[in-house]
Formats: structure tokens, sequence, C-alpha cells
């Protein structure tokens, strides 16, 4: 699993531009020389995910750009349509980008992939935040096995970790 002072893996999201088209974006480049807050959930739409997680961070996108961050992302393991319509949905246009990971390979790089077969999901993205700078991992925060709600992986953690790296 990726930890603290690991290098992000290779890899690749694909994402929908505004026109419409698919693109291949490679990790390396999408976080080359930036300080980004990723972010990673089990799936677009789903309750916690699009009513509790993601809007926290789409509200407080300029409070983290005013503290050096460059970018704020969001994968999970959904394909880049349903992606690009969940940034729509929470009217996050240039605040938080929307990555997928339609096959859960890049969950899987980083050691990350859930089993959620029971609930008919399939594999997905354990709830994590990171900070990464220039592709390499400053903070970590994974969500508690069996926990309820979103605590270690929310905008005000990220926003307090922010206070001190």
């Amino acid at each position: 699993m990726i930890k603290v002072g690991d290098r992000l893996p290779e890899g690749f999201f694909r994402v929908k531009d505004k026109d419409g088209k698919a693109e291949r974006v490679p990790v390396d480049a999408f976080f080359a020389g930036k300080r980004v807050v990723f972010i990673g959930v089990p799936g677009a739409f789903t309750t916690a995910c699009h009513n509790a997680h993601i809007p926290v961070y789409v509200a407080n996108a300029d409070l983290m750009r005013s503290r050096g961050i460059d970018r704020i992302a969001v994968m999970a393991v959904n394909d880049h349509h349903v992606m690009k319509v969940w940034g729509e949905a929470l009217k996050a246009e240039g605040k938080v980008e929307f990555l997928a990971d339609g096959s859960a390979d890049y969950t899987r790089a980083l050691g990350l992939a859930k089993d959620l077969s029971e609930m008919g999901m399939g594999t997905r993205c354990q709830r994590f935040s990171m900070l990464v700078e220039d592709g390499v991992v400053k903070v970590l925060n994974l969500e508690p096995e069996g926990g309820t709600g979103i605590t270690t992986t929310g905008a005000p953690a990220m926003l307090e970790a922010l206070e001190t790296v």
C-alpha cells in the first residue's frame, strides 16, 4: 500500500474534456511540479461521496488554493462519462477535477482496492485523501475500517494537515 514518502506509481486516468473528448492523462504529468490534494472515493454519486465528502472540498477549494494547493482532484472507480457528469452535478468546475479509474487499475497500483462485491459494487477504492507534492505523498489519510461518516479524509482534516506541512 502507498505510504507517506512514496512516489505515486505510474499509471493514467481518463477524463472527459469540455468538448466531450476522452483523454488519457498520465499520473506523472498530472502531478508534476504541483501541490495536489488527491482524494479517492468508492464511487461517484454514492450517498456519502456525493452528499458529504466531495461537496465540502468544492466549498473549500479557494481556501485550499490560498494555502498553496495547485489542484484538487477526486478519483473513483467509475468511467470518465460518469465522472464528468458528477463534477457538473456538484458544480465543481474550476474547483475540483474528476479523474476516472474505470477498471480500478490505478486503485490497485496504490494498494487501496476494496472488494465491495457483496454490495453489488465490485472492486472500489478505499476512501482516502492525500497531499501530493510533485508526485510524492506528503500526507495520507484513510478512513478507519467499519467507521461511519467522513472523518479523517474530509476537507477539514486536510485543511488542518495543510497547516503543518
